[in-house]
Order: C-alpha cells, then structure tokens, then sequence
C-alpha cells in the first residue's frame, strides 16, 4: 500500500509542469563603428510572457557586454552599468540609443554597415531560472537609429 501512494505521488509530481517566462527578442541591431572604435551599443526590444530579467549578455565580437541604463544626473545624462534589466510579464522593453542599451566593450573588430553578430542573452526568470537565447544582430550605419514600423 504504501509503494502504490509512493508512486502516484512521483507520478503526480513528475506530472507537474515549473512555468518558466518565455522573452521574444526582436529588431537586435548594433550601432556600426569607426576604425580605432572600441565600443559600440546593440539595441534591440525584449518582451516576456511571465515577469523576468536580463541578466547577463556575451558575443564574441567583444571581451565585455554591459546592461545599461541612462539616468539623469544633476541635469547631465550619464550611462550607467545595471546588473540586471526587469522584464514584466506582457510588456515591451525597448533597448534603444538614449535608454536602455548593451554596451559592448573592447571590440574585436570594427562592426561594419549590414554584417550580423551573434549575440547571447541570458535571463532568469521570477523563480531564478536561468536560460539563454541566441540572437542574431545586424550592424547598422554609425548614425542609425530604431528602425521606424
């Protein structure tokens, strides 16, 4: 009797699904850059099905990646490292110049007009799962901007 509640109890426990959040990542792009260039921004909009975060981003084109933020200070706007971007369930995040943005640091090599970098982002989730996503962004024009819809 008791094996047979033992095992109805792994099988409703191994029934139960965790629900993790799910981020569409869209539009990823990358500021181009000039020669001698060390840093550039990549922009892109993060929306999650359940409340989550960024918390970490890495691409080979650079030896450090950065979430920041702008923030006003003393009327000057400065840039400002975040050691994670909130993701609230259902609502768009935009990471655009001027806001919320990647920086990324120590480039490999330039980032010329219309080539794609990979990109990996990792999020954790409102129970701290963590899980990563691949994106692929495409270099835009040094003086781009969001892509108009």
């Amino acid at each position: 009797m008791i094996e047979r509640l033992l095992l109805s109890a792994a099988l409703l426990l191994g029934s139960v699904s965790v629900a993790h959040a799910e981020v569409t990542v869209s539009d990823a792009w990358i500021r181009g850059t000039v020669p001698g260039q060390r840093a550039t921004g990549a922009f892109m909009q993060l929306r999650s099905s359940g409340d989550a975060s960024l918390v970490a981003v890495a691409t080979p084109a650079a030896k450090a990646a950065e979430i920041h933020t702008m923030v006003q200070d003393n009327g000057v706007m400065k840039m400002r490292a975040i050691a994670s971007l909130p993701l609230p369930a259902g609502k768009t995040v935009e990471m655009g110049p001027g806001g919320y943005h990647v920086m990324l640091l120590d480039l490999a090599r330039p980032m010329k007009e219309g080539e794609t970098v990979a990109v990996t982002l990792t999020f954790a989730d409102a129970g701290g799962r963590t899980t990563t996503q691949q994106v692929q962004a495409t270099v835009r024009a040094l003086n781009a901007g969001p892509m108009k819809h």
